[in-house]
């Protein structure tokens, strides 16, 4: 089973078995992990955001366009960010790493 690593915003590390095929938001939310995600997933808004370690980024597939245009609405926006209801866990992704910034927009 891949692992995940969330960095809480006090710099807390939390290492966690993370079912492949389920999201991050999905993973966050089933470990209590303090990961919002108000629309469920449905990509309407940006309370999932979390910042992706730049040593992962680049493994994951790109942003669609509609997850950009989400993201411009995200709490402390990074070059790293993306959605965590976007990011669906996989055995290549065991040890992603991804920070849980220290706030969110939620404009829903």
């Amino acid at each position: 089973m891949p692992r995940i690593i969330f960095i809480e915003p006090d710099g807390n590390r939390r290492e966690i078995d993370a079912p492949a095929g389920l999201s991050i938001m999905e993973i966050a939310h089933k470990y209590d992990v303090d990961l919002e995600g108000a629309c469920e997933g449905s990509l309407a808004c940006s309370t999932c955001h979390v910042i992706v370690e730049p040593d992962w980024y680049e493994r994951l597939l790109p942003a669609r366009e509609d997850e950009e245009d989400m993201l411009d609405l995200a709490w402390g926006l990074t070059k790293t960010s993306r959605l965590g209801c976007q990011i669906i866990m996989s055995d290549e992704l065991d040890g992603l790493t991804v920070r849980l910034p220290g706030g969110s927009n939620n404009l829903m």
